[in-house]
């Protein structure tokens, strides 16, 4: 199949997920995951309607998203009055402190921020740059240790998330907007509901202790287990392999 038909396949998937439980499809936003293909593809993928992309690592992302803009600079002309001809990058892997300074340059929009310390980081640059980002707490649900996120497999364990997130809503430059994280990878989606589903708990919780956040966006759900995400509340699903195919490790 061709990149458009991945696109509407995955769209219609989407689409059945929300029915399923009385959701709109326009409340989930649909984000491709573009990590190891080239800007060609992603120019593919913004001339069939996609706007909104997510790269893992900054050292990829910064050349690859220059050239992006250079090949579909000339289709976003005749589009400029409108918002939906504007790209949107997600940073949507882990964020190491010392490539902050370039991922504030070139992301639209941080999923994967998972410490006090980066959060603070990423303030004063974007108080450098004179604006205030939008940034997501990316939480380990699952407790894996090979997981990136917020630890919270214990008692002790969100008491101590509770206070960073309060210190994180303090901070100048970042404007929290929700929550991200990475299910396990099973056989059947269904095994990881439990995750999303705790999630979306979470975020009820921290709607209720911090209502100056609008707590709007659950990032969750990848190609093998967004449909479960969705019907678990998620506003964001990461998809790579459903749209791109299989990547060039894999």
């Amino acid at each position: 199949m061709g990149l458009a038909e991945n696109v509407g396949r995955v769209q219609e998937r989407i689409a059945r997920a929300c029915a399923r439980t009385g959701r709109s499809p326009a409340e989930v936003k649909l984000v491709a995951v573009s990590k190891t293909f080239s800007a060609e593809a992603v120019a593919q993928a913004y001339r069939v309607g996609l706007r909104d992309f997510g790269e893992n690592r900054v050292e990829e992302a910064v050349p690859k998203i220059s050239h992006v803009k250079c090949q579909i600079s000339t289709l976003q002309v005749g589009e400029s009055a409108s918002p939906q001809s504007l790209v949107t990058w997600h940073l949507v892997g882990h964020l190491q402190s010392r490539k902050a300074r370039e991922a504030v340059r070139v992301f639209d929009v941080i999923h994967s921020v998972d410490s006090v310390k980066l959060a603070d980081r990423l303030s004063r640059l974007y108080l450098e740059a004179g604006h205030v980002m939008p940034i997501l707490l990316e939480c380990n649900v699952s407790g894996e240790e090979s997981k990136y996120g917020f630890p919270l497999a214990t008692v002790q364990d969100r008491a101590r998330w509770m206070a960073d997130v309060e210190a994180i809503l303090g901070l100048p430059g970042v404007r929290v907007e929700g929550l991200m994280t990475v299910a396990p990878v099973v056989t059947a989606a269904e095994d990881v509901r439990s995750v999303f589903h705790t999630l979306w708990q979470l975020r009820g919780e921290l709607a209720t202790r911090f209502p100056q956040a609008s707590w709007r966006h659950l990032s969750m759900g990848m190609t093998d287990d967004f449909e479960v995400a969705i019907e678990e509340g998620a506003t964001m699903v990461r998809i790579g392999r459903a749209i791109f195919g299989r990547r060039r490790q894999e």
